[in-house]
């Protein structure tokens, strides 16, 4: 058995030479939610990760002073954060469900961000994933929290990162992160964890055809899931083809080459077998040294995109570039200016106003 979790990793504060440090003082309602989470309190981390994924301006900075704090835990071990998406149908909930109880009883923490598409009237999860996970959302150790993506690209919500890092200084060793489904920029989630599970079922001939290539060549594990019963035979021909699929691609990590495992979360067939490939893909990491890469990777794609939300966010919340944005607007849709060009002049209308 591998003992990838046993590795100290220190996550600090940086130091006062110029780089980012930790904030000196938080206001009355991040240190109470800190307090709140560090113990492990689920209402706490409930509120906190409500708090990050607000819009209020007032949220927003006191969300920034937590998950700063939260940041600058030092902790024992090393967290395992796993992505897994997957065709619609393939039974991502069940499978996680019965994938977390497996850790569990390992004697793992485990915290599930299931992130459902929203509703285009109300903004909130339509799914329910919580809801279909109803022995590990009540098990002790466990965490599942359900949220909407408002639109997100990617199928991540846009503050699951910060969420992930709420989970973890709770005392979560592991994160799965369920996206919404296979679709065209799904290929975000992958960017936010250390590795990238798809989920399949046996006996479709489109099988591969409804699977996007840039998604098979992020897969680190892909499982064909549902292989039980009168899918066992179809599995296994499913599982040749993805294997075969998968040698015309070129693996994204040095120290690894995806494998491909048949499973059924209903029977708990090769369960086991999941996790222990999933242990020697992350005691691959550690022996390479990858890891430690990988999340800086992590960190610098994220930064960037947050540089574009809060560009944007900032652009709409300013009264006069949205006044002259609306007349850009109807001179657009009367076929006046040209998309293109009424963009440039309302980024160079925000950006005059900062002058």
């Amino acid at each position: 058995m591998y003992k990838l979790l046993a590795c100290t990793c220190a996550v600090r504060a940086r130091g006062a030479s110029g780089r980012w440090q930790q904030r000196a003082a938080m206001s009355d309602r991040a240190q109470v939610l800190f307090d709140g989470i560090r113990q492990g309190d689920r209402a706490a981390l409930a509120r906190g990760i409500t708090l990050v994924e607000s819009t209020r301006a007032d949220h927003q900075q006191q969300a920034r002073e937590l998950v700063s704090a939260c940041v600058g835990l030092e902790r024992k071990r090393r967290t395992l954060r796993i992505g897994l998406t997957g065709t619609p149908g393939v039974g991502k909930s069940t499978f996680i469900e019965a994938f977390g109880m497996l850790l569990l009883s390992k004697g793992h923490r485990v915290s599930v961000l299931a992130v459902d598409p929203s509703s285009s009237r109300s903004g909130g999860s339509i799914l329910g994933d919580k809801t279909r996970m109803q022995d590990l959302s009540v098990a002790d150790g466990a965490y599942v929290r359900p949220s909407p993506s408002r639109g997100s690209l990617g199928g991540v919500a846009r503050n699951t990162l910060d969420s992930i890092i709420l989970t973890e200084a709770s005392g979560y060793d592991i994160c799965l992160v369920e996206t919404v489904g296979v679709g065209q920029s799904e290929t975000m989630v992958s960017d936010m964890v250390d590795m990238f599970v798809l989920l399949l079922q046996p006996g479709s001939g489109d099988e591969l055809q409804g699977v996007k290539r840039g998604i098979m060549e992020l897969a680190d594990l892909v499982v064909i899931n549902k292989a039980d019963g009168a899918l066992a035979i179809p599995a296994k021909l499913t599982r040749t083809e993805i294997m075969n699929a998968l040698h015309l691609m070129v693996p994204r990590r040095n120290s690894w080459t995806p494998k491909v495992v048949r499973a059924s979360a209903v029977t708990g067939f090769n369960l086991e077998r999941v996790w222990e490939t999933v242990e020697l893909y992350f005691a691959k990491l550690q022996e390479s040294g990858e890891w430690d890469g990988l999340r800086a990777a992590q960190q610098e794609k994220w930064m960037w995109r947050e540089v574009t939300n809060l560009l944007l966010t900032r652009l709409n919340r300013d009264p006069k570039v949205r006044k002259f944005a609306l007349t850009l607007q109807a001179d657009v849709v009367n076929g006046v200016v040209p998309p293109g060009i009424a963009a440039e002049q309302i980024v160079d209308k925000f950006l005059t106003s900062y002058r």
